[in-house]
């Protein structure tokens, strides 16, 4: 019989992200503080989140709505990349990128980690965007997944296929 593993993975649940942002634009649209100033959220691509507002006060107050629907959907903050406001003509827009999958770097960083860090016999590999983690005791990986929350690598961490 194969050792017990899991996945460490960092994945987005899509339709989530795109709720948030459709609530984010209904209360934008709705509340008296944003009439008249422009304020709008919306995608420009598959992973792409663009915030315009006609100022830099309002475009700003227009992602931190953005980011509290996104919390209240259990979305981490980690999976969200945006960038500094920028004046384009008479608006100023914020752009915005969710973030999918692990960086070769953070991956190695994470692996050298549960070398250092987690049991005997237990090994991490990277496969693409994900790490693999296995061992022979289960108790070993449930160790490794406690090592790993209390941990900050900049970046949102799920872990799944455990078995």
């Amino acid at each position: 019989m194969a050792d017990p593993s899991f996945d460490v993975v960092s994945k987005v649940d899509r339709q989530e992200v795109d709720n948030a942002l459709n609530q984010a634009a209904k209360e934008l649209a709705n509340r008296f503080d944003f009439r008249g100033t422009g304020a709008t959220v919306s995608w420009t691509g598959e992973e792409s989140v663009l915030i315009e507002a006609e100022t830099e006060e309002r475009a700003l107050a227009a992602a931190e709505v953005f980011k509290e629907k996104l919390i209240k959907r259990g979305i981490s903050l980690k999976s969200l990349d945006l960038g500094e406001p920028a004046a384009s003509g008479k608006v100023h827009k914020i752009a915005g990128k969710i973030l999918q999958g692990i960086e070769q770097d953070k991956a190695k960083k994470i692996a050298k980690f549960i070398r250092d860090e987690g049991p005997k016999g237990v090994q991490a590999q990277i496969q693409g965007d994900q790490l693999r983690v296995s061992g022979k005791k289960k108790d070993h990986l449930q160790d490794v997944i406690s090592l790993l929350k209390n941990e900050d690598f900049g970046v949102a961490l799920q872990f799944d296929n455990y078995r």
